[in-house]
């Protein structure tokens, strides 16, 4: 978000490789082999192959973002199980790019968990392709349900241990005393 909001981008519609390029200093050039991200006297240059759809560069463009942000050196030297994390770690920031959270939070697509209703409406203003925003609706569903079911725990736990933070006010009086104490005695700064 954080990302987008300094490039002063808000909606789907500003989103624009070109311009994220510039910002960041990165230069795209096409070719007819796989994309890929490399560096070069300093510089990071993403390589697109040339015969992707529009929606498959901006996603291959977000994927070799995600390396060139987030790791460094020759991924090929690395051992294949951190090769396959990277790969992992790329391929969420490709989704989290294409198709922001803050930016989906704005959608009311009526029911998040038949995300067949918001797959066309997701894929047309994001420019992805229709598989795209399906795994990307389903990653939201599974946040929106984590996030209720941490609440669920949450509850429950506080209902077992009701003397969790935020503590009674005799509580914190008996802390009050307890960091006086220890704070006489030099045991605390």
């Amino acid at each position: 978000m954080n990302l987008f909001l300094d490039m002063d981008i808000h909606k789907p519609q500003d989103i624009d490789i070109w311009k994220v390029a510039k910002e960041l200093d990165i230069w795209i050039h096409y070719y007819e082999d796989e994309s890929k991200v490399t560096k070069f006297n300093g510089s990071y240059y993403i390589l697109l192959n040339n015969e992707l759809s529009p929606q498959e560069e901006y996603q291959d463009f977000a994927h070799e973002l995600g390396h060139a942000i987030r790791h460094v050196g020759n991924q090929h030297k690395l051992r294949h199980a951190f090769r396959k994390l990277q790969e992992h770690q790329a391929n969420n920031f490709m989704y989290q790019f294409c198709v922001p959270t803050f930016m989906l939070q704005e959608y009311e697509i009526a029911n998040y968990y038949n995300v067949e209703d918001g797959i066309p409406i997701i894929a047309k203003d994001f420019n992805v392709t229709k598989e795209f925003a399906r795994k990307r609706l389903i990653q939201f569903r599974n946040k929106i349900q984590q996030a209720k079911l941490d609440a669920e725990h949450r509850e429950f736990m506080e209902s077992l241990y009701p003397k969790a933070p935020p503590y009674s006010k005799e509580t914190m009086k008996v802390m009050e005393e307890l960091s006086s104490i220890l704070y006489k005695k030099g045991l605390k700064k």
